[in-house]
């Protein structure tokens, strides 16, 4: 229930500069610890710091919006009347870590002589700020900046595409990219790079950069400053990519729009619009950072009244594993006897759904209603559900757009449970809109949708529940091609502390081949994971994926029936979630409530560790509680694919745990503890 809390937390103090007024205000978190103060400077500008536990990590950075109404408009950001509130409520947050949400903060609304409105918010482990724009209007920029107080190291995703020529290209990602960490200084600051990142503040202090409600707005990029006068600049600048002006049809199999001009803004805003949040995460530790809702709690309320429909669960995935099934009568492929195979396979294992990926529609047409001869869709629809396991179709981008309704509408009908939409490779602002208008579509025929080719979920996934995971995530695909110098391990140790920060991710995780330090290799026909087996079981714990799949094939889960059922029977959506340790770029280990069961999953980097772990933050353990611990093997060090089944008592609250060089554990605790 919201409570509209009385105390007051806002102090204002004017100081008169001779004929110009500069206005001071301070907003503190609820407990305190983090403040900003956002100033109106005396030449009409807006700026804003970040001060935790009485140091300042940010010093005062300029925010601003550069727009055009037709008219002439005062650039003037003097705050002409403020608002100020706390806000402590509970929000459902059905599908998601945890079954509600405690959205806990101090809001600061300033409307400002300009026409613009700006709502600054505190939590406790935050800052966020966003504009509102009363009038219609064309941005041509947004004025972002993070001018932090040291040249502190920063873990950054930069866009993979880059050309000394044509800076734009940048704008054109799959948003999957390994982190490189440098000082501030040492980024590069001819590339740009997606969110969210990370920055080292002293003391152990993280700030994590994301933004969240991206609706009608393209995402928001940051690239290092330099000024000449200047070279141990600490600050980043934020870029939009321009909305396009003329498009054509491209890209992978004919199934993309590729930008070939684009418009000298950035955005068209209707009368009323606001910008997306932008959000500074800021904890004094790297497991608090593991568990932040701000994303969540920022984005827009939910617009789907009815949610009984929506059923997250697991998938038995067909691309990963190259339809490479064996000890069958026909010949595998995109044909109909090798989904159904997928399909009993699904419902022997209890798993909810199969996809099928790119094939089952005439390739290079981009038309969803040509399906190739060799799949009869109305018939394995029937075959599944009969089996009760539901199937998903994959869809390119421009496919799916050109006749969104027709297509979404035709296949609900057959049975069909929802799409996984790829290759948008963009977020513009006409692929930003392209998001909530197929998520609402979808909504409309109860359909699911899996966003890939995808930036960060930023809150669309509160809007719009049934959109039920993204990628915007370099996940276990890369490993079909991937050179040996790529480095997953080190890689998954990170995500949980920066990608994650934003929301879900379908990282496609399960491998059975898993292959120690040393001994992987690409094969894009029978691909392997790096780490051991417990560091893939691991990740169905430590990973949030409401829709998670298995991305091995039936044939190779078929040959572990014991390990095929306790992956199969893991949930998927949680009451509860508690990070109990973790370090980034070292090892995490997440524990996650379903009922009465603890479900905790660990992961090491290419360090060996051994972990004594207090679970005595975990709701409802007794004493000397059974444990079914999945470990690595003594010889997982050499042998990726060796790991063992423990059945042992808990020691008070505390739980001993080993994990080999890319390792990990899951320990289940509680009601459904059984072997399997």
């Amino acid at each position: 229930m919201k409570r509209i809390l009385s105390t007051l937390f806002l102090c204002l103090l004017l100081v008169g500069q001779g004929f110009a007024k500069e206005k001071h205000f301070t907003l503190s978190s609820p407990n305190g610890k983090l403040v900003t103060h956002i100033v109106s400077t005396a030449d009409g500008e807006l700026t804003y710091d970040i001060v935790f536990r009485g140091v300042t990590l940010m010093l005062p950075s300029h925010i601003g919006l550069n727009r055009q109404y037709g008219k002439s408009v005062t650039a003037d950001m003097s705050p002409t009347r403020t608002r100020t509130r706390s806000i402590d409520e509970t929000i459902p947050s059905p599908f998601t870590r945890q079954a509600s949400m405690r959205n806990h903060c101090n809001e600061l609304s300033l409307q400002l002589r300009n026409g613009l409105a700006v709502d600054f918010r505190a939590y406790d482990d935050g800052i966020a700020y966003r504009f509102r724009t009363a009038e219609a209007c064309t941005v041509r920029y947004e004025k972002v900046e993070y001018n932090f107080a040291g040249d502190y190291q920063a873990t950054v995703p930069y866009v993979i595409n880059y050309s000394e020529d044509d800076f734009a290209v940048q704008f054109t990602s799959s948003f999957e990219n390994l982190y490189e960490t440098h000082p501030l200084s040492q980024l590069d600051p001819r590339r740009i790079s997606f969110l969210p990142l990370l920055v080292h503040a002293p003391g152990g202090v993280k700030v994590c950069l994301t933004e969240t409600h991206l609706e009608h707005f393209p995402g928001l990029y940051l690239q290092a400053a330099r000024r000449p006068d200047s070279p141990a600049d600490v600050r980043l600048e934020g870029v939009h990519a321009p909305l396009p002006k003329t498009l054509q049809q491209g890209g992978h199999n004919n199934l993309q729009l590729l930008v070939t001009e684009r418009e000298e803004y950035i955005a068209r805003l209707a009368a009323g619009s606001s910008l997306p949040w932008r959000i500074a995460v800021v904890t004094a530790t790297d497991a608090q950072l593991a568990v932040s809702n701000l994303s969540y709690l920022l984005a827009a309320p939910c617009r789907v009244d009815d949610l009984s429909w929506i059923r997250p669960g697991k998938v038995a995935w067909d691309w990963w594993n190259n339809w490479n099934i064996e000890g069958v009568d026909f010949p595998s492929g995109i044909n109909n006897d090798t989904y159904k195979h997928y399909i009993d396979f699904a419902s022997r294992y209890g798993i909810e759904y199969v996809i099928l990926d790119e094939g089952w529609a005439v390739s290079g047409q981009a038309d969803l209603f040509q399906v190739v001869p060799e799949i009869d869709l109305p018939m394995l629809v029937d075959y599944a559900r009969q089996r009760n396991v539901g199937l998903i179709l994959w869809a390119g981008y421009y496919a799916f757009d050109r006749d969104m309704e027709r297509v979404c509408q035709h296949y609900s009908q057959m049975g069909i449970k929802g799409f996984k939409v790829d290759f948008m490779d963009r977020d513009d602002q006409l692929v930003t809109d392209f998001y909530y208008r197929a998520a609402a579509m979808c909504a409309k025929y109860h359909l699911l949708v899996d966003f890939h080719g995808a930036f960060k979920p930023a809150g669309l996934n509160r809007t719009y529940p049934n959109a039920i995971n993204f990628e915007g995530v370099a996940g276990l695909e890369q490993l079909k091609w991937a050179p040996a110098t790529w480095d997953q391990v080190q890689y998954d140790v990170q995500l949980p502390f920066i990608r994650q920060v934003a929301g879900p991710m379908d990282y496609t995780q399960g491998a059975m081949h898993n292959a120690a330090r040393g001994c992987y290799s690409p094969c894009w026909s029978e691909p392997m994971s790096q780490g051991t087996r417990c560091h893939q079981l691991a990740l169905y714990i430590v990973l949030e994926s409401p829709l998670n799949m298995l991305c091995d094939a039936p044939s190779n889960y078929d040959k572990e029936p014991v390990y095929t059922r306790l992956l199969a029977s893991l949930p998927t959506v949680w009451d509860q979630t508690v990070a109990l340790q973790g370090e980034v770029g070292q090892y995490i280990v997440m524990a996650r409530r379903k009922g009465n069961t603890w479900y905790i999953g660990g992961i090491t980097n290419w360090t060996a560790r051994d972990l004594e772990l207090d679970l005595s933050p975990l709701t409802g353990l007794a004493d000397n509680s059974t444990v079914l611990l999945y470990a690595d093997g003594a010889n997982a060090h050499r042998k990726g694919t060796d790991h063992a089944v423990h059945r042992l008592s808990l020691e008070g609250k505390t739980l001993r745990v080993h994990m080999a060089p890319g390792g990990g554990f899951l320990a289940t605790i509680g009601e459904n503890v059984g072997m399997r």
